[in-house]
């Protein structure tokens, strides 16, 4: 009994260590996309510093769960559990360096104004950012139905990429001196794009830990 009790306190650390990963990496991706926005280095240089943060907790979660693993020998969905939050805590670090991504994106930029004021990235990151606090609350609460909706936000995400290319496309073919930052900001696009998959990645987990089967929500 105390074994067990043991090991369900080291469950809820492991929980309240991805939620303050998630919530660092929901707080980085939103801050790299506001640089982008205002083309404010400084602001975007803030991200870069910052994800020595995150990259330490997925450190620290991925020696928990090989603690629990050696010392506790768990089966069935307490393994499946720890295993998921091992690659949880992997898919937010990627999630993290993506952000970065945004974030350098706009230094390269170097405070040159837009070709036009953004308006799909921003959306692009609103879904993202519901994309990430839904995996987390699945993983969390055991949900493989808030699991699944992430394959709903993952085409919306992915609707709004395609249009940004296309978009960004023919500005530069109207207006050849902007291929260069259109470039930047399509690759922007992408980043956000990745770290949809990365949240569905995390559901594909929850289903994993409740059914044991893997599937395929992207």
């Amino acid at each position: 009994m105390q074994q067990r009790q043991s090991f369900d306190i080291a469950l809820k650390e492991l929980k309240l260590k991805l939620l303050r990963m998630g919530g660092d990496v929901q707080e980085a991706i939103r801050i790299a996309v506001s640089a982008l926005e205002k083309s404010d280095s400084t602001l975007a240089e803030e991200v870069i510093q910052n994800d020595t943060k995150i990259n330490k907790l997925e450190h620290e979660i991925e020696d928990l769960c090989i603690r629990l693993i050696a010392t506790q020998q768990p089966v069935a969905t307490d393994l499946r559990r720890i295993v998921a939050g091992m690659r949880l805590s992997m898919d937010l670090e990627r999630m993290g360096d993506l952000a970065v991504d945004i974030a350098k994106s706009t230094v390269r930029l170097g405070g040159q104004a837009l070709l036009k004021p953004l308006v799909d990235i921003p959306e692009m990151a609103k879904i993202v950012d519901e994309m990430i606090s839904e995996a987390l609350n699945a993983y969390v609460n055991n949900d493989a139905e808030a699991a699944k909706r992430l394959a709903e936000l993952d085409d919306a995400v992915d609707h709004r990429y395609r249009k940004i290319v296309e978009e960004l496309f023919n500005l530069s073919a109207e207006k050849p001196e902007t291929t260069s930052q259109a470039m930047t900001l399509a690759f922007c696009g992408r980043y956000l794009e990745r770290i949809g998959d990365h949240a569905t990645n995390i559901g594909e987990g929850v289903i994993y830990i409740i059914s044991g089967e893997r599937s395929d929500l992207n």
